[in-house]
């Protein structure tokens, strides 16, 4: 497939697409765009492994979210492990304060473990950042100086933006950069090097302008792609392109 566009993050396990997931993924194919979509929890590891053995165009991730950390185990590791050969990173890993759904020691163990994984299976991690970004960047630190991965829904200012970029990351930019009153995050976008930005949806949530408070879809990265273009004064479809590159460069992608 020709690639014009690659939903970098998505979750199209999700029961939110129980009903029309097969049309969704014509639909990207028609369009051409690819998805990555990404493991929460060992189940949904499984399911994305499953979906992209099955379709040409669709690449997984694997891992444990932190909100699910308290179930990480020997033997989720070793399931997680064992979908390696399907799946282009691990994640979506990482901290997540806001929810804190898993206790905030047992994510940070969780973190580490899985971050470690990667880092041995020579794959790269997606990471998930809420509200947690001192302790983030301090397991990153110890783990080491410089990282294979992307910072997935980056919602940070430049100074932010620079310390990822520093230790090695990508950063995935999605819906949220359409939305006008997101200012810091917009300024961002302006100065981040184009061939360190991933596009993302995170479908089915967080979805951009025109569509906000619907079910987002991956073809809507097309709007994020749109929006970072105005940002920085380029066509969408150079945006696309670049992405897109990135995307596969990262992930290795049909290699």
């Amino acid at each position: 497939m020709d690639l014009q566009l690659i939903d970098s993050h998505a979750h199209l396990d999700d029961r939110a697409f129980d009903k029309d997931r097969a049309a969704i993924i014509a639909t990207c194919f028609a369009e051409q765009i690819g998805i990555v979509t990404v493991g929460a929890d060992l189940a949904s590891s499984q399911a994305a492994a499953q979906m992209a053995k099955r379709h040409h165009g669709i690449w997984a991730t694997v891992g444990v979210h932190p909100h699910d950390a308290k179930t990480v185990t020997a033997d989720v590791l070793k399931g997680l492990e064992e979908l390696t050969p399907d799946a282009v990173a691990i994640g979506e890993i990482g901290l997540d304060y806001y929810r804190d759904l898993s206790p905030r020691d047992v994510q940070r163990h969780a973190f580490a473990q899985q971050l470690e994984l990667g880092r041995r299976l020579d794959l790269p991690v997606v990471l998930h950042n809420r509200e947690s970004t001192d302790d983030l960047l301090a397991i990153l630190r110890e783990a080491g100086d410089t990282h294979r991965g992307v910072v997935h829904s980056f919602l940070g200012d430049r100074s932010l933006a620079e310390a990822f970029l520093d230790l090695g990351f990508h950063l995935g930019i999605g819906g949220p950069v359409t939305f006008p009153k997101n200012g810091t995050l917009r300024e961002a976008v302006k100065g981040i090097p184009l061939d360190r930005i991933l596009l993302e949806t995170d479908c089915p949530y967080l979805t951009p302008v025109p569509y906000r408070g619907r079910r987002n879809e991956p073809g809507y990265v097309r709007h994020v792609a749109a929006a970072i273009g105005d940002l920085r004064g380029m066509a969408a479809e150079e945006v696309a392109a670049q992405t897109a590159r990135n995307t596969i460069d990262l992930f290795g992608l049909g290699s």
